[in-house]
């Protein structure tokens, strides 16, 4: 048996000890104003980041409200004024078409306006998003429309700050 932790039980570690290496308190734009949450992102021993996303007050349709996706990502700046169009493009240090920019995450599935989701992305480290903002737009990201996915109006926005300690 080996004697380091498997991934799995590194990213249960990590959520148990609730230690992120940064944060993101999200608030909706002018038409979504309920809208809001917090991301935490955490440093991992396998070079990148396991991402916690938990929001609420998205909007939905009655008749979509079991399923609805939404388009995340990381995006260029961490400006979330002006109703969010201040935040620049995908996050894509390395000039990546989509759906390969680093800041390119995976679709937020909502349900009655709520949404919670755990990931790990090795395209990140911490150092790359403080001080950059994530944004939740209003459809999902098609993963093929360049050059940022067709996902639609920025519904939401968090600057990406260090956490203290």
């Amino acid at each position: 048996m080996c004697a380091t932790l498997s991934p799995l039980d590194t990213f249960a570690k990590l959520l148990q000890e609730r230690q992120p290496n940064a944060y993101a308190n999200i608030i909706g734009n002018a038409a979504n104003p309920l809208l809001m949450g917090t991301a935490y992102f955490y440093s991992t021993p396998f070079r990148g980041l396991f991402i916690e996303v938990e929001v609420c007050g998205m909007p939905y349709e009655n008749n979509t409200s079991c399923g609805q996706f939404y388009g995340m990502h990381i995006h260029e700046n961490g400006d979330c004024s002006e109703n969010f169009t201040k935040t620049g493009n995908h996050f894509n240090p390395q000039n990546a078409l989509h759906p390969n920019h680093a800041g390119d995450l995976p679709p937020l599935l909502g349900n009655h306006g709520y949404a919670y989701m755990t990931f790990y992305t090795c395209r990140l480290q911490i150092a790359d998003i403080i001080g950059r903002s994530l944004i939740i737009h209003s459809r999902p990201d098609d993963f093929t429309t360049q050059p940022s996915g067709n996902s639609g109006d920025k519904i939401a926005c968090g600057v990406i700050v260090a956490s203290n300690g």
